[in-house]
């Protein structure tokens, strides 16, 4: 069974497609950059052919076309016709009330998604988009839903509710969901492997870190706490967006910018976060060489970052009443041996120690704590792909 996984952002489209048998990535790429006058296209796969290459892809229903041109082609190509390709799996940032679960696509399906649009304005239409384009190329192909909220579904009531009139959290469904839950499933299961324990035994503290970032404490299988909220807006400070901030700060700028709701939601969704505060960039990666050539601003951002992530460690070490594990995954957790170092400075009064040497890398899986320190501190490259499809296969199935 090959299962063909898409995760789609407002101008890309990034793909896997993986062959279920032994789970393997037999090929995978990115389209990006589309809608603008030169699009960017990369592919790779599973006998180590590479090709980068540009042209116009002017919408979504464009990229998927390409895609499969890329999958059907003669030479470098993986499959024969797209009837190859026994579902599609597609990622979706917010399930809001609806969903707590992947399902397979179906028309009541896409009008829920449609209502969640208005709480994941950033994430959920371009996800859609990728449905409806997936439907018109490949008519009768089942599509299945993954969505990034199912994971923290066991986040409990007094956790998950907020301090607002009751009415209002009945009536719009107003909760902490949680974000990046695909790539937590991923990496907890992972460690368990890594360990050979079950996984649900474990207290777990893992940090999704990247340009879009989160923390989640997740105990004996069930997520106790996660930084984001009922949007992906709340808790770290990211590249473009806010995180955490007194919630007067909006109509008072409001009131003085002379901004609408929309104005101000793109300020915080797109302009805020370490490129608001450093005025440079949303990539960690260029702060970081903007601080070492002394750009204060960069500096600063970079410690704000640092100081919330230690922050949530140690406020979930307190609810936990302790850990087993502490996880780094995405961009900068996987990557930025600086940044992990940064961040487990000082938290040896909570078991957290690394090993300096074997932290001096990037992009693999390792232990990076002393061998025999009780907290273990584990870098997992995220594998959000394998989820979709494992849940698309158990779906069609």
């Amino acid at each position: 069974m090959k299962v063909l996984v898409l995760n789609s952002g407002s101008s890309s489209i990034k793909y896997q497609l993986l062959g279920m048998e032994n789970e393997n990535c037999i090929a995978k790429g990115l389209v990006d950059k589309i809608g603008f006058d030169e699009s960017n296209i990369s592919y790779k796969n599973q006998a180590g052919y590479k090709n980068k290459y540009t042209a116009v892809v002017k919408d979504h229903l464009s990229g998927i076309k390409v895609i499969l041109d890329i999958l059907m082609d003669k030479e470098n190509g993986v499959i024969n016709s797209i009837e190859d390709i026994a579902a599609v799996g597609h990622r979706m940032a917010h399930g809001a009330r609806y969903f707590k679960d992947s399902v397979l696509v179906t028309e009541d399906v896409k009008e829920k998604i449609v209502k969640a649009c208005e709480i994941a304005p950033l994430h959920n239409p371009p996800q859609y988009k990728g449905i409806l384009a997936i439907e018109k190329v490949m008519p009768g192909i089942p599509n299945v839903v993954c969505f990034d909220t199912e994971f923290h579904k066991g986040i409990p009531d007094y956790i998950s509710t907020y301090g607002l009139p009751y009415e209002w959290l009945e009536k719009y469904d107003i909760r902490k969901y949680g974000f990046h839950g695909l790539s937590y499933k991923y990496v907890t299961r992972r460690v368990g492997e890594m360990f050979n324990i079950d996984w649900k035994k474990l207290k777990i503290i893992a940090c999704h870190l990247g340009n879009g970032a989160s923390v989640a404490a997740v105990k004996h299988g069930e997520t106790v706490d996660t930084t984001m909220g009922f949007t992906p807006l709340q808790g770290l400070i990211m590249g473009t967006r806010c995180g955490d901030i007194d919630p007067a700060i909006v109509p008072y700028i409001m009131k003085r910018e002379g901004y609408d709701v929309d104005e101000i939601s793109d300020v915080l969704n797109k302009k805020s976060g370490v490129l608001g505060v450093s005025g440079i960039s949303s990539d960690f990666r260029d702060l970081e060489e903007a601080a070492s050539k002394g750009d204060e601003r960069s500096r600063l951002a970079l410690e704000m970052f640092i100081y919330r992530v230690k922050f949530y460690i140690g406020a979930y070490n307190a609810v936990l009443n302790g850990i087993d594990v502490l996880i780094f995954t995405g961009g900068i957790g996987e990557n930025s041996t600086r940044m992990r170092q940064a961040i487990c400075q000082n938290l040896g009064d909570l078991g957290i120690i690394i090993d300096l040497e074997k932290n001096d890398f990037k992009g693999k899986e390792r232990v990076i704590s002393p061998l025999n320190n009780k907290v273990k501190v584990v870098v997992i490259p995220t594998n959000e792909e394998l989820m979709i499809a494992r849940d698309v296969k158990r779906i069609i199935s």
